[in-house]
């Protein structure tokens, strides 16, 4: 079967776009990651989209407005598409509710319909929710994907695989299969929003870590963003945009009291993501680490990593046949052809839970009879 993956992730740089080919022999899913693409916000929705994940205030027809656009955006980066079968659409994460240590809630924008209506065939939306109902964090749902993809191969030793995106995400396989995950704290999101705000939105992101390398970590910043209580809750736990937003960067150098040089507040960002992801990754005792997302094209963020981490090696997932920037999209993608088939998963909760909601085709919607399962995921070119 031939499945599209949509999303935009936390920092909104656009709609990622991969179509996989899908097939099951055996007990196996094998999978063939093909085009990939990302296509830009309008510069007018991504600053809405921003403001409402940043807690602007909006009315029931601004949140209406918000999600079918973000829909219509969808939409059309599918409507071109040829012989889909299925579309998974993640949508545009605005808000993840934590009321104490529990999720309650989450909040994915961009109406499946408008999507179902132009790809022509059904669409699994609302990834997240089965999870919390039952008790679980709703995240990192990559579990899902390194669950079936390294669980049954790790002999030598526990590795981790972490994902720099927005927020970063771990997960840890251990050599009897069993995997845990979750968030370690900010990936990119912060310096994203950092180099946006300082460029007046020409800049989304640090390019090839230029103002971090040019910069110097600050102990005093560093101290202050290292206290926020995130980093010293209990795992499993999730967080984004409502904990990791700006306004922490403002007040850490607020109480630092002195003006800094954005090189230096850009250099001590990058900190704050490689010593919490090192942390995280020492305190699970793995013995190599899989580095995946846009943190990975931050060469900077890549350095802090191996330095803080040595000797445990650290490598890219495209050393190991995974394009980087593509593996939330597969995630996303297998998560997809798992709930179609029926198939229940295990993020980092409680129970399992057959993921998302089903949107029909104009031509209605037809399941395949329920599977038992996969033993293994294979990723071939």
């Amino acid at each position: 079967m031939r499945v599209c993956a949509l999303q935009s992730g936390t920092s909104a740089d656009g709609v990622d776009v991969l179509i996989v080919d899908a097939e099951i022999s055996g007990d196996t899913l094998i999978v063939r990651p093909g085009h990939a693409d990302t296509i830009a916000w309008d510069d007018e929705l991504r600053r809405q989209i921003l403001a409402a994940a940043d807690g602007t205030p909006l009315d029931a027809a601004a949140w209406c407005a918000l999600d079918t656009r973000i829909g219509e955006a969808f939409a059309d980066a599918v409507r071109a598409l040829d012989g889909l079968d299925l579309v998974v659409s993640h949508g545009q994460t605005v808000y993840h509710w934590i009321d104490g240590e529990r999720v309650r809630g989450t909040m994915q924008l961009g109406e499946p319909s408008l999507i179902a209506e132009a790809a022509g065939c059904p669409v699994v939306s609302h990834l997240r929710h089965a999870d919390i109902a039952a008790g679980g964090e709703g995240a990192p749902l990559m579990a899902v994907l390194d669950r079936l993809w390294l669980g049954g191969s790790v002999q030598s030793g526990t590795v981790a695989t972490v994902n720099m995106g927005g927020i970063a995400n771990i997960q840890v396989i251990t050599p009897d299969g069993g995997v845990r995950a979750w968030d370690t704290g900010p990936g990119n999101a912060l310096l994203d929003a950092f180099v946006s705000r300082r460029s007046h939105g020409h800049a989304r992101f640090d390019a090839d870590g230029a103002l971090s390398a040019s910069g110097r970590v600050h102990d005093a910043l560093l101290a202050r963003l290292l206290a926020h209580p995130y980093f010293s809750r209990p795992a499993p736990k999730t967080t984004g945009r409502h904990e990791f937003s700006l306004s922490v960067v403002d007040d850490a150098i607020a109480a630092v009291g002195e003006s800094l040089p954005d090189a230096d507040v850009a250099a001590t960002l990058v900190e704050v993501t490689a010593i919490s992801i090192a942390d995280a990754v020492r305190g699970a005792g793995a013995r190599r680490v899989l580095a995946s997302g846009g943190g990975v094209r931050n060469p900077v963020i890549m350095h802090r990593l191996r330095a803080l981490l040595d000797p445990v090696p650290v490598s890219s997932t495209a050393e190991h046949g995974l394009d980087p920037d593509s593996r939330e999209n597969l995630m996303f993608a297998v998560v997809g052809v798992l709930s179609w088939f029926g198939v229940p998963v295990e993020i980092a909760g409680p129970a399992r839970r057959i993921a998302g909601r089903f949107t029909p085709s104009p031509d209605g919607l037809a399941l395949p009879a329920a599977r038992g399962g996969f033993a293994r995921l294979e990723i071939r070119p």
